[in-house]
């Protein structure tokens, strides 16, 4: 059983209230605009990180981490990008991998909108997480927290922040 903490887009900035809430995961998956090595560095002094990079993140992260990561927790096949749609309307950078490796569980930023859905065509849990750091639109920062337990994925939980 794993406990994962989940965010994306900090766009650089840090929040102490990101080691209070991933003190006590297993991971920490950032589903890219990381914005800076420090950013990364912090979270993985908290837990291991698992991240990719987004649009806004700079040649030293694109370096560091993958645009695209495909990886195994428990039972579960993750895939991991930053820009990745949603269920009936995937990027179509993306899709045709998507559909190539089917994995159980979708996770994408980018888009600043916290939302769970199921794709049932893929029998796919996506989560997109919202936006954590302060640049942007959305008007709350937002974490997500879950258990993958063998085959399930549960426990899922949304954070609230605080406002932009």
């Amino acid at each position: 059983m794993k406990k994962i903490g989940l965010l994306s887009d900090t766009h650089g900035y840090w929040d102490d209230k990101y080691a209070t809430y991933f003190g006590e995961c297993d991971e920490i998956w950032h589903a890219g605009d990381i914005g800076s090595e420090e950013v990364a560095e912090r979270l993985a002094a908290i837990r291991p990180l698992r991240a990719v990079y987004g649009n806004i993140d700079g040649q030293n992260l694109r370096l560091m981490y993958p645009k695209v990561a495909h990886f195994q927790v428990e039972e579960v096949r993750v895939m991991m990008t930053h820009i990745g749609g949603y269920p009936g309307r995937y990027n179509p950078e993306i899709r045709a991998e998507l559909y190539a490796t089917h994995p159980r569980l979708f996770i994408s930023g980018h888009s600043h909108i916290l939302k769970v859905a199921f794709d049932r065509d893929l029998q796919c849990l996506h989560i997109n997480p919202g936006a954590a750091g302060k640049s942007g639109f959305h008007l709350q920062r937002t974490l997500v927290r879950f258990t993958i337990d063998a085959e399930k994925i549960r426990d899922l939980e949304v954070i609230e922040l605080g406002s932009r």
